[in-house]
């Protein structure tokens, strides 16, 4: 059974399973987001089903800071695809 933890400059600082790069955050979008039941995730990602339910109850004891990283997660792939460049332009060619 792993604590959750967090570590400066893995992933970001964000909380994780102990020993693992599986954030709290990660887990709880496979089930709420993505439909995976708690044993899928279990046996895809080799976890005691312990440790799933133990980051979903860290997620919910702390939903003002999962909020805040998503949104900050969000805020960061939404620069990084401003930054990109237009591969037409890139190209030299015109969009009609």
């Amino acid at each position: 059974m792993a604590d959750i933890v967090e570590t400066e400059g893995v992933m970001g600082g964000q909380p994780r399973i102990e020993g693992r790069r599986i954030s709290v955050l990660q887990i709880s979008e496979w089930i709420h987001t993505e439909g995976m039941a708690p044993e899928t995730v279990s046996s895809e990602f080799d976890l005691p089903l312990a440790d799933i339910y133990r980051a979903l109850a860290y997620y919910y004891d702390n939903i003002d800071r999962m909020r805040e990283l998503r949104e900050r997660r969000y805020e960061r792939e939404r620069r990084l695809r401003e930054e990109q460049p237009d591969p037409d332009e890139r190209l030299g060619r015109n969009r009609a």
